[in-house]
């Protein structure tokens, strides 16, 4: 008998094959990835606050996952496994500060490698915040600046290099700085004696001088360099000519992925579109401001939700809807303060509801916390072609992009590439209800998902206030939002899964389990 695996990879091979000898391309692949977007910050999942009509056509034409995930609750280590299909703490893999290098090595398979092996051409947009340059090597910000995305995969990149409440605040296109003034050298580190240089441009330091920071204060964290009236994370000195505006951002990235989508439209791509929205600082352009009662946070959601409906009438107007799949997600959960007073309120720390609204819905937690809300995040893939519009409850991880595409589109991967990510093809697309047995999920600590049974192992410090420091299992069934510990209850059960956590921390990749 044939391994039911080995069938369904026949038969994506014979369907790719199929629509080459027919003269059809293979769908180009779009992902529209929100950072720090919960799930209840989407009309379709249960916002009423902050209007997202964008998004909702885009779940109403496609799979909306009630149990989908990002592999971890902060960004660097969710982006990482995305694009590696490796868990990041097997790698040490944490938020990055603004000078680290490039964190993924250019030796392995990455998600953009796997297309380009399928012929596809690839492109990112937005932000990258997976580190740039070579390990124990100062990155030249005035030169060429790699390795980074060129180096991973991607023909081609446009890149908020770091993240927005970090320097260095300029664009880059490829391995070069846009609009760099070669006689205002660029220079960026994590003090600031390290870009007093002569000659370029110095910036205000918040801790020196907070009455810099005009566009609204630090609550904590952000106050090194002042860029555009706004305390960022670390140091630059010079680029001012090559300076972002914050509050056009969005509409900079958007062009871009316009200008991608139009000039592949006769081959196949994979463009992979990451957002700064709705990540600190939020700055929506000034026709966004005030579109809900939330303050910045909930205008930047507006804001992505145009952007969202953007790329899909660039797709719409070059032909390419029917013949497109487009992933909908998030890095990982809502957090509101999170180092700015940018008009969020929340009645103390910890609190999840600003003003009525909570972005991560019924679930606890969020950002930084192991807790379901840390993870789970909105998933919606439509393909018009291929998949039926409708709800899937299924366990699935971005994690599992890379292994799932490889059997579409008929590569085979080695034991040693992508080794936790697991074919969920037929989940992503809506043919099985049920998708992975077992799911890990990361932030500071581990938790495994079996059904709807959770464990969560005991860490010993975790991001944020009210997270968990003892071992824990819960039954999300009848209680989603994590409230009662129930180990002491089933302490055998809490057992099992805590042997089977181990065993997948101990292998080399899930996949070989």
């Amino acid at each position: 008998m044939i391994h039911k695996n080995l069938l369904r990879g026949l038969l994506c091979i014979s369907l790719v094959c199929h629509l080459r000898a027919a003269g059809d391309q293979p769908p180009n692949v779009v992902i529209i990835y929100g950072d720090d977007v919960g799930l209840g910050d989407v009309g379709v999942y249960g916002s009423k606050m902050i209007p997202t009509p964008n998004i909702d056509r885009l779940a109403a034409e496609g799979l909306v996952f009630t149990d989908g995930h990002c592999a971890a609750a902060t960004c660097t280590p969710s982006r990482y496994s995305l694009l590696t299909g490796i868990h990041g703490f097997r790698n040490g893999i944490s938020v990055l500060p603004p000078d680290a290098p490039l964190s993924i090595s250019t030796n392995i398979l990455t998600l953009p490698k796997l297309f380009k092996k399928a012929g596809y051409a690839t492109g990112v947009i937005g932000k990258w915040h997976l580190g740039i340059g070579a390990e124990g090597e100062p990155t030249d910000w005035n030169g060429e600046v790699k390795p980074g995305p060129l180096e991973l995969g991607f023909d081609t990149s446009f890149l908020l290099p770091s993240t927005n409440d970090r320097v260095p605040c300029v664009y880059l296109d490829g391995h070069h700085v846009v609009n760099l003034d070669p006689a205002d050298p660029l220079y960026v580190g994590t003090s600031r004696k390290a870009v007093n240089r002569k000659g370029s441009t110095q910036y205000p330091d918040a801790r020196a001088n907070p009455e810099a920071m005009t566009y609204y204060k630090s609550t904590h964290g952000h106050n090194n360099s002042v860029i555009n009236g706004i305390g960022r994370i670390g140091y630059m000195s010079g680029g001012k000519s090559a300076l972002w505006n914050d509050e056009t951002m969005a509409d900079e990235f958007v062009g871009q992925a316009k200008k991608y989508i139009s000039d592949h439209k006769e081959q196949p791509f994979f463009l992979y579109f990451a957002s700064q929205d709705i990540h600190v600082p939020r700055a929506p352009h000034p026709r966004f401001q005030g579109k809900t009662e939330l303050g910045y946070r909930g205008d930047a959601m507006v804001q992505f939700d145009w952007t969202t409906g953007e790329i899909m009438r660039a797709l719409e107007e070059n032909g390419l809807t029917e013949n497109t799949i487009v992933i909908f997600s998030s890095d990982n959960g809502p957090v509101y303060d999170d180092g700015y007073a940018d008009g969020t309120r929340v009645k103390r720390s910890g609190e999840e509801v600003d003003r009525g609204h909570d972005g991560s819905g019924v679930y606890r937690g969020g950002k930084y916390q192991i807790y379901e809300g840390g993870t789970r995040v909105p998933l919606i893939v439509r393909w018009p072609s291929e998949i039926k519009p409708g709800t899937s409850a299924a366990l699935v991880n971005q994690i599992d992009f890379i292994a799932s595409f490889a059997n579409f589109l008929g590569v085979k991967l080695a034991a040693d590439e992508a080794a936790d990510s697991r074919d969920a093809w037929d989940a992503f697309i809506g043919n099985d209800p049920v998708g992975q047995e077992y799911m890990i999920e990361e932030a500071k600590g581990l938790a495994l998902r079996h059904g709807d049974w959770k464990f969560i192992e005991e860490a010993k410090s975790n991001w944020a206030k009210g997270s968990i420091t003892k071992k824990a299992l819960y039954d999300l069934k009848s209680d989603p939002g994590e409230a009662t510990n129930i180990i002491e209850e089933f302490p055998e059960r809490a057992a099992a899964m805590e042997r089977q956590l181990e065993t997948m921390k101990q292998a080399k990749g899930i996949r070989e389990l």
